[in-house]
């Protein structure tokens, strides 16, 4: 199991021995102009079909969202590369994806809260700056871009289109909660020997982290850049709420 892993490129130690997902690429152009397109037609069908739009289209991304998540574990499964240090749901972006299909199906703020700071945040630059050992037209391709691409259409869905901005104080509880999350993380790695949320080393393929300095320098700069975009994402839903509630001009 564990030399199928590695020629996966799994590891980022190794030389590359597979296709990826070059960043920039005509595939990664193209999941991240799907990206775009859906976020920006599920936003346009919640605001002039309202719920009646919006509890079917959330209901059916929640579906996908769990379809990306359990595709990828079961094709990992299958070529016997599974494992405990890479597949666990410790990485922040796993996370998002079910808790993304929570919030669009059960709508509880807290969850709401959770998949927009947490999507727009760090799946964002996932989808951005994919570390993805598998191009097109890999089935790994479609689930990673199915979980990371739905969770931020998600966010953008339940927050711009819905209307389920976050609450006075949702950065400070938000944040709370992904530090807990972190922690989690971090003795998942200890106790794997992987690199859950790049606690361990950055991704192999160039991200945002690579800006922040060597480790653990660039733990403690993306802890607190994790905190300014809370805080900019809080007032972008504020600042589009606003302009919403607000009365056509006579």
């Amino acid at each position: 199991m564990e030399a199928a892993r590695l020629a996966r490129c799994g590891d980022p130690h190794l030389a590359q021995r597979c296709a990826v997902v070059e960043l920039w690429s005509p595939a990664h152009l193209a999941a991240v102009a799907a990206t775009a397109l859906a976020a920006a037609l599920l936003v346009a069908g919640a605001r002039r079909g309202g719920e009646a739009f919006v509890v079917p289209a959330a209901r059916a991304l929640a579906l996908v969202l769990l379809a990306g998540f359990c595709g990828e574990q079961l094709a990992y499964a299958l070529r016997g590369e599974w494992g405990v240090e890479v597949n666990l749901p410790f990485q922040l972006t796993d996370a998002v994806t079910l808790v993304a299909a929570a919030a669009l199906w059960r709508r509880k703020q807290l969850l709401v809260e959770l998949t927009y700071f947490w999507a727009l945040s760090a799946t964002l630059q996932a989808v951005l700056t994919p570390d993805l050992g598998q191009d097109f037209p890999d089935v790994l391709y479609f689930t990673y871009f199915a979980a990371h691409s739905g969770a931020v259409a998600a966010a953008c869905l339940l927050v711009f289109g819905a209307g389920q901005a976050p609450r006075r104080g949702a950065v400070g509880g938000v944040y709370a909660i992904t530090a807990a999350f972190a922690a989690g993380a971090a003795i998942a790695t200890v106790a794997t020997g992987g690199n859950y949320m790049f606690l361990r080393r950055k991704p192999s393929r160039g991200s945002l982290l690579d800006a922040m300095g060597p480790w653990p320098v660039y733990i403690v700069v993306g802890a607190a850049l994790a905190l300014v975009l809370f805080a900019a994402l809080a007032a972008l839903a504020q600042a589009v709420t606003a302009q919403r509630s607000r009365p056509p001009d006579p």
